[in-house]
């Protein structure tokens, strides 16, 4: 037996109780660490958090399950004394969502059991949403919404809760939707006509305070469903935000909520087609720019052939796109060789190329290049594109690049 009693086995809506400080200890971190005769305090475990609240004058900020050794309370701020009476009160608000998620659990679960046979693997709580792994094949969203359906109508059928306290010949009998995860005495938690599942968590005491299941989204996850689900409270506050949204959308089209997806939709096909065009006019632009460039180089560096012109340039807020097409137009004309980059917000983009009667390994070049801007890259000896996230030093990165051609 737990040398604390567990209040919260028996009432989960029990939020205030006394108890007595039977122990403290003081955690790696320094923080104390008070141990009680009984406690309605949920430590984390079975994929729920642990609640928070207060402790006498203290704040409990975290709950530790140790099993037999009975239940850990972290509190910040006056420490009790051992043997001393003192009164915790549970975060309320906390409680009910941590209530809600777990008991919608147990009815999702449930209900992919009874239409598919797709039993649950594992369970998360996490911080905005919840997660559950089922062995749902060939999952669709049409399989979802009908398990969807089937939870919400177990809801608003408000069926009672019942917890039994069952020992591990009892449990044989049961029809349990899932098998122990421990041996002995179990807690066994049973939605009228519906599930019948072992479980040590927080959960209503009729389904109706659930209020309502939505599904996010699904995606496969190691040979499982993964299935990202939200209950009760978490509902309503995700609706909001989402109407939210959708009503802002709607405005800046000056159009009504709903019609606001054919619109976006529009202005995505309109923007793919702007976007070719700029990539063209780019291509086009980059042709005259290059003209310019070589012409410019060439005063530049008294060039005299047969030495390959190496242009070197460096520019602000230039994609790696745009540095491709430029590199590309310079590269058209003979015995060139561009090394070029640009310092694109808080990374360095570099290209390097060379006309196909230029000497040198662009690969190679470009691969010793990002080493000194932190990064990565790489591609073919006529020409290798690379980034990083040092753009201080691509200046240095582009001299050493053309200290190594002019070397040839």
């Amino acid at each position: 037996m737990s040398a604390t009693e567990r209040l919260y086995y028996h009432d989960s809506r029990l939020l205030e109780f006394d108890a007595r400080v039977t122990d403290l200890s003081e955690r790696d971190d320094g923080a104390i660490a008070v141990m009680l005769d009984r406690t309605a305090f949920y430590p984390t475990g079975g994929g729920q958090p642990n609640d928070t609240g207060t402790l006498g004058e203290a704040r409990v900020v975290d709950c530790i399950d140790m099993e037999d050794a009975g239940v850990l309370h972290v509190i910040q701020g006056p420490t009790p004394e051992v043997g001393e009476v003192v009164h915790g009160r549970i975060d309320s608000l906390r409680r009910l969502d941590h209530m809600q998620q777990h008991t919608g659990q147990h009815i999702l679960s449930a209900a992919f059991v009874k239409l598919f046979d797709a039993p649950t693997r594992s369970f998360r709580m996490l911080e905005h949403e919840c997660e559950i792994d089922v062995a749902l094949d060939d999952p669709t969203d049409e399989k979802i919404d009908r398990a969807v359906e089937l939870a919400n109508q177990t809801i608003w059928q408000n069926r009672l809760i019942t917890i039994h306290d069952v020992t591990a010949e009892q449990a044989l009998a049961l029809p349990l939707r899932k098998e122990p995860a421990r041996a002995g005495e179990l807690r066994v938690i049973e939605i009228d006509d519906f599930d019948l599942t072992p479980c040590g968590g927080t959960h209503a005491h009729a389904t109706g305070e659930v209020g309502i299941i939505a599904v996010r989204g699904w995606e496969r996850a190691k040979g499982l469903t993964r299935i990202q689900f939200m209950a009760g409270v978490r509902v309503l506050i995700d609706y909001r935000k989402a109407n939210r949204t959708a009503a802002e959308v709607a405005t800046a089209f000056s159009a009504g909520r709903d019609d606001s997806p054919a619109l976006v939709a529009r202005l995505i096909e309109e923007n793919k087609k702007l976007a070719r065009r700029v990539r063209e006019f780019d291509q086009i632009a980059c042709r005259v720019e290059a003209e310019e460039i070589l012409k410019s180089s060439r005063l530049e560096a008294g060039y005299r052939p047969p030495v390959p012109l190496v242009v070197t340039r460096i520019f602000p807020d230039r994609d790696a796109d745009s540095l491709k097409h430029l590199a590309l137009a310079l590269i058209a004309h003979p015995n060139v060789i561009a090394l070029l980059g640009s310092r694109d917000g808080d990374a360095a983009r570099l290209v390097f190329a060379r006309s196909p009667d230029a000497p040198g390994d662009m690969n190679t070049l470009m691969r010793k290049a990002c080493e000194t801007i932190e990064g990565r890259g790489g591609g073919k000896a006529d020409m290798a594109q690379g980034g990083g996230k040092k753009v201080s030093a691509i200046d240095d990165a582009l001299a050493a690049a053309a200290e190594s051609v002019t070397e040839r």
